[in-house]
Order: C-alpha cells, then structure tokens, then sequence
C-alpha cells in the first residue's frame, strides 16, 4: 500500500511542479497520470474530453500544498487547480472525481463481483455484457426504458423530452446536437451510460450552462474519472460577513431556487438534499450552485409516467454504482415547496440569525435596490448611471 501512495505522491509533484530531476521515463509518467485520473478504468468512466489539457500541463494542481495536505487520503474527492487555453490567463478549477476513490473502488468490486470473477476483472468487459448496454447499443434514442433503475436524483422522474437534451448537450462526442445517438460509438455509449449511474454532475452542468443563465459554473470537460468546472468561493466563508452581504446572498439563493423551478423551458429543477457546501460564490459576489449531483428533475411540458415498481430486469449492477441502491421517491411525492423548505432550513437559517431582526439590525426599508458598486451585478442599469 506504501508503494501505491509513493507514486502517487510522485505524480503530484510532476502535475504541480513539472518534472522532477532526475526525471522518470515518459512511459512511467503516462502511466502514472492515467492512474491518477482513471484512465486505466476507460471506456468505464466518463470522458476524455480535457485529457489533452492535463498532458499539455495546461490544468495544475499548484494549490494541493496549501488546500490539500493529506494527497494520500482515499476519501479526499476533489482538489483546487488551475486552468488555462489560449484567450485568457491562469484560472481556478476544481477537479473532482465523480466519486471518492474509496468509494470507486467498491463500486470497482462490486461490478467484478456480480459476473462472478472475484474483486479483480476488467470493468469495462463485464458493464458491456450486461443486459442493459446491450440495449444501449442496438438504440439510437436514448429511451426511459433504459434508464429505469438508475438512482441518479434527476432520472426519478424521466421524460423523452429530458433525455433527448441529455443526449443533445453530450459533448464527450465529437458531434453534439442531435437527439438521435447514430454518431456515438460503443465507448461513448458506455461513458453515458456510466456517467448517469454514478454522478449526474458533469451532465447537469452541460444541459443547463451559465451560458444560458442557468445559476451552474462552467464546466471545462472530463479526463477518465475526474471532472473540471470553474473554481468559486465556499460560501460558508461569508457566513460572518455583514448583514448587508448576508441578505444579498439569501436574496440570490431564493432568486435562484425561484428559477430552477420556474423557466422558459419548462423543466422544474429542485433540490432532493441540501447544504451550504452546495453554494459558492465568485469575486463580484455572485452565487452560483457547484453541486448538482442531488438536483431532481421534473418535465413540466410532458409531465412524467406513473410510478411503478422496479422489475427485476430493471435493477442490475448500474443501479448501485453511486455507491447507494435506495431508490428515490417517486416524483408524486415532490411538493412545490420542497426547495425553499430546504433552503431555509439548512443555508439561510445560517446565514440570517434570529437577533439580526431582534436587535433592530433589518433596516425598515429595503436597501438593495439602489446602484451599489457590491451588487452591479443585479442591476446592470445601474452601469449607465452617473452615480453609480
């Protein structure tokens, strides 16, 4: 075990610092870096779009020392980073697995396990033989049917409509935009399909981009097991900012809780789950949402089909590669109120204290409103105004 922690310890001084000196043979390099970001485990991970960037030293992890001091903890999922292309400088990333590796390494086990080859065979062998690939493959249209048994939060509920933009915004293609799947290979099939059992977070962020007003960060692309979206501020850290600060954040939270679930598009998105830790902010004091992977998803337009109870030929090893089996409850059961229930429950009743109103802090009228250099981003008016 000492053996497997050196290396990667080697490997992170490599990503951070360049080549060390003397400096190991290339092949050990590559294969240290495919181990690292679970290319090894390919085409059982989900993409290989930003695998170039890794290799071109173009993403670093410069921040490991001072943010992440324990490398060697198999629960450690995600690392602060830096990324850059040719139309602006050095910008901060998270890198993330889509799981813990303590938690990809179970779910490593368990696929081994169900075809019967013990805790060591080749994932991506055993996930092509199943039942459900195989009508992955003979299907140009990614259908509900197969996707039943999945416990991805914002497959709870899944209409033709919501799979097709599924299949639209996959760009770990070489072709996106179409609903129909004739242009994906098996491998990218398989990277979909994978991707929806174990975390819907890099699919959430291409399907709703910020680009588009949606309150996600920008996701750079995958590379094996890892995924790269735009870094941000926890907001847990402005939890003892000034009452102003504070109230401008709940007022963005139930703006943006309000959108989700009301849009041009008709896709009422809520939250299953929540915590603080769900939020970050940016440098101009905007908040966005960083974790997607416990948004349920809701088509308004074409509604959704009954619930029923999972078949058996539903329930397979895909259904448990989250590292849970627990099937969320059917989309009956989600109250209009749902979200902002959650929201006030577990982040504004932190960020705005009872004594706040008590000791007369609240001012009597409202004060957001007016052009303030803190909140230009709400009020892009206010640029054309000579006091502002």
């Amino acid at each position: 075990m000492a053996g497997i922690w050196s290396e990667v310890w080697t490997l992170y001084l490599i990503l951070a610092f360049g080549t060390p000196d003397p400096s190991p043979a290339p092949q050990e390099k590559l294969d240290f870096r495919r181990v690292f970001l679970g290319l090894d485990k390919c085409n059982a991970c989900i993409g290989t779009s930003i695998c170039k960037k890794f290799f071109k030293d173009e993403i670093r992890f410069e921040r490991w020392l001072t943010a992440q001091s324990n490398l060697s903890s198999a629960d450690v999922r995600s690392y602060e980073g830096n990324y850059t292309d040719s139309t602006a400088g050095w910008r901060p990333v998270v890198l993330s697995y889509v799981m813990s590796p303590h938690l990809h390494q179970i779910s490593d086990n368990s696929i081994c396990t169900s075809a019967g080859k013990g805790k060591s065979c080749s994932i991506e062998a055993v996930l092509r033989a199943t039942s459900r690939f195989q009508s992955w493959v003979h299907s140009n249209l990614l259908l509900p049917s197969m996707v039943k048994g999945l416990v991805t939060p914002m497959l709870r509920c899944p209409s033709q409509r919501l799979l097709d933009r599924i299949v639209r915004r996959y760009f770990e293609v070489t072709d996106v935009g179409s609903v129909q799947m004739k242009h994906f290979s098996e491998k990218d099939k398989l990277r979909l399909l994978y991707t929806l059992a174990v975390n819907q977070q890099p699919l959430i962020l291409q399907m709703f981009p910020g680009t588009e007003g949606w309150p996600f960060l920008r996701y750079h692309g995958s590379c094996g097991r890892m995924m790269v979206w735009a870094g941000s501020k926890p907001l847990r850290s402005l939890f003892s900012s000034p009452l102003e600060r504070r109230a401008d954040i709940a007022y963005q939270l139930l703006h943006i809780t309000l959108s989700l679930s009301s849009n041009s598009l008709q896709f009422s998105l809520f939250y299953t789950s929540l915590s603080e830790d769900m939020f970050g902010t940016l440098d101009d004091s905007r908040v966005f949402i960083v974790d997607a992977s416990t948004i349920g998803i809701i088509d308004l337009q074409e509604g959704y089909p009954p619930d029923e109870d999972m078949q058996p030929e539903h329930l397979d090893v895909f259904s448990c590669l989250s590292g849970s089996c627990e099937r969320p409850p059917p989309c009956e059961t989600v109250r209009a109120a749902q979200s902002f229930i959650l929201l006030c429950k577990h982040v504004i009743n932190n960020l705005l204290m009872p004594n706040d109103v008590q000791s007369g802090l609240l001012p009597k009228e409202a004060t957001l409103r007016p052009c303030s250099a803190l909140y230009g981003y709400r009020y892009p008016e206010c640029l054309y105004n000579d006091r502002f």
